[in-house]
């Protein structure tokens, strides 16, 4: 069994790269928002600097990417919100059950996520357009959320492994996810 899991942990560079690309792509629009939220500020007391009618709707559809990504990022390095006072007062076998739980839980959801939100790209956000960008499909707006569901996917089956791998193994699951 110990090869197999030598076999899989050979994926953990590309779970490893997804994790770097979504923090970079991140940190790219965190930076555009700081900019783009910069120069409308002040195009609106500097004469010669812009202040385009876009920036709002650019700004809030980089907080929507962000929103959803950083999500996944958290998933990631198991630090998403989750209730964990009753850990020390249960019993491990019934924290890791919950912790399993939880994580398909979460599984499910990105599934969801994956189908429902690239049904409503598709559907509704290919029929608009931005009010300030009329050549730019509202597709865009909706996309994060597909987008953020891959990311969430592709985390839970490393967080469901690693939780495998630590029962088949008898680790301790904070152990398997560092």
């Amino acid at each position: 069994m110990s090869d197999f899991f030598k076999t899989v942990d050979r994926i953990k560079p590309a779970y490893d790269a997804t994790y770097k690309f979504v923090l970079f792509l991140c940190k790219i629009l965190l930076i555009g928002d700081i900019a783009i939220t910069t120069m409308s500020v002040a195009g609106r007391y500097i004469s010669f600097i812009p202040d385009p009618a876009w920036s709002e709707e650019t700004v809030l559809t980089f907080m929507a990417y962000m929103a959803v990504l950083s999500a996944a990022l958290a998933i990631r390095r198991g630090a998403h919100i989750r209730m964990t006072a009753f850990d020390t007062y249960l019993p491990k076998k019934v924290v890791r059950f919950l912790d399993i739980l939880s994580d398909l839980a979460v599984l499910i959801l990105a599934i969801v996520m994956i189908v429902v939100g690239w049904s409503y790209a598709v559907k509704i956000g290919a029929k608009g357009t931005y009010v300030s960008m009329p050549g730019l499909s509202k597709f865009w707006q909706y996309f994060p959320v597909p987008l953020a569901g891959v990311a969430m996917f592709i985390f839970e089956l490393e967080a469901l492994y690693n939780h495998f791998k630590a029962l088949c193994l008898n680790e301790d699951v904070q152990e398997a996810r560092a």
